[in-house]
């Protein structure tokens, strides 16, 4: 007897291939990532108008509206930590962290890297002998700072030469127009237009810019709000003073018979007003610069009570001698001349020239000292010293 067994279905195979092919395609599908986003939210600034903030995942964006006077286009950087991802088109610079050598070529840049500890980075700088700052000096002093070139801007092929992660550019000089050399040589080329800032703690908040480019944000956003807590603090001093009377302050000094002090709405003119000082000026209207003749100023300052800000003059007698019309005001005839020379460092370079925008409380103290020496009794000139 021949026994007869089922015939096998020919769609059995297909059917358990199709489930276990489905089953696996099942099991990447839930392990597979998320797709990365580079959704982004804006940081705000207090004080500072001339850039902006912008935090992502594992990245910053900073745009850079007033890099310089007058600026028209606006420049966006990208800074990715360290293996994150992201579309790198539409940047003018792109900063991977972490970084190591960097060129700086403003003075002003300088107390970035002291105050964040990143002095050690520093790799070049245009004329080195300017800088005050003792920790960049001994960094010099061991031959670890490329000099730049002596003229006012930073030689590009020596920085091209360097390869560092990144260099700041001041407007100041003639950097602008290196910034397609750099780029073609890869070299990310950051705008830093701190000086465009008038309100004294704008200035000292773009320690935040440099502080993103180190991949120290959040120690720079400290370090910023101790020293905007000390301005504060002093321009309390004066708001809540029962009586002040407001002394007359000249400032500026003469070059080829034209006075230059600072216009009403700069940022020096806002420091005198906010240490209680009545600035001769306050009426010129300038962001910038006066540009005035002598016979306007003698007609405004001859009786002035103070003369802040005379240049770099040893004692009452040197500045006497080089201008005989200096005499003729009475803060001169009265000894009450302050000039920002009493910090020097090594090399000559002026500390009020480095540290003062990174420090606007002391600049502002210095003043209240000079105009209301009772509302500071203890506290002793940092950046000014009253000529002999």
């Amino acid at each position: 007897m021949k026994i007869q067994f089922p015939k096998r279905s020919t769609s059995f195979f297909p059917i358990i291939y199709v489930v276990g092919l489905s089953f696996l395609l099942l099991i990447f599908s839930c392990q597979k990532k998320d797709p990365v986003t580079f959704e982004k939210t804006q940081i705000p600034l207090s004080y500072a108008k001339g850039f902006e903030i912008f935090k992502g995942e594992n990245f910053f964006e900073i745009h850079v509206s007033q890099g310089y006077t007058g600026a028209e286009k606006t420049y966006h950087y990208l800074i990715l930590n360290e293996g994150a991802q992201h579309p790198k088109e539409g940047f003018d610079a792109v900063v991977q962290l972490p970084v190591s050598t960097v060129a700086l070529t403003s003075t002003t840049q300088i107390p970035h890297l002291d105050i964040l500890g990143e002095t050690s980075r520093l790799g070049a700088f245009p004329n080195p002998d300017l800088i005050s700052s003792k920790a960049a000096r001994d960094w010099i002093s061991q031959g670890k700072v490329r000099d730049l070139g002596r003229g006012p801007s930073a030689n590009p092929e020596l920085v091209i030469e360097l390869q560092p992660s990144w260099i700041m550019i001041s407007t100041l000089g003639e950097d602008l127009r290196y910034l397609d050399l750099l780029a073609q040589a890869g070299i990310p080329a950051l705008i830093n237009g701190e000086y465009v800032e008038q309100h004294p703690l704008g200035r000292a908040e773009w320690i935040k810019f440099t502080g993103i480019l180190l991949g120290k944000y959040e120690e720079a956003l400290a370090e910023f709000e101790k020293i905007e807590a000390d301005y504060l603090e002093a321009e309390k001093l004066i708001a809540e003073a029962k009586t002040l009377d407001r002394p007359k302050v000249l400032s500026g000094v003469m070059y080829q018979d034209i006075w230059y002090a600072p216009g009403a709405e700069s940022w020096g003119a806002r420091i005198l007003e906010n240490a209680g000082g009545d600035y001769i000026f306050s009426s010129e209207s300038g962001t910038g610069s006066l540009q005035l003749n002598y016979e306007f100023v003698l007609d405004r300052a001859m009786d002035a009570d103070y003369w802040i800000g005379s240049a770099d003059f040893p004692d009452l007698k040197s500045m006497g001698d080089s201008e005989a019309r200096y005499r003729s005001f009475s803060p001169w005839k009265n000894g009450k001349v302050f000039t920002y020379t009493g910090k020097k460092g090594e090399t000559g370079g002026l500390e009020y020239f480095e540290l003062g925008y990174m420090r606007p409380d002391l600049i502002l103290k210095d003043l209240i000292k000079i105009l209301h020496p009772e509302l500071l009794p203890e506290y002793e000139l940092y950046f000014y010293q009253k000529l002999n």
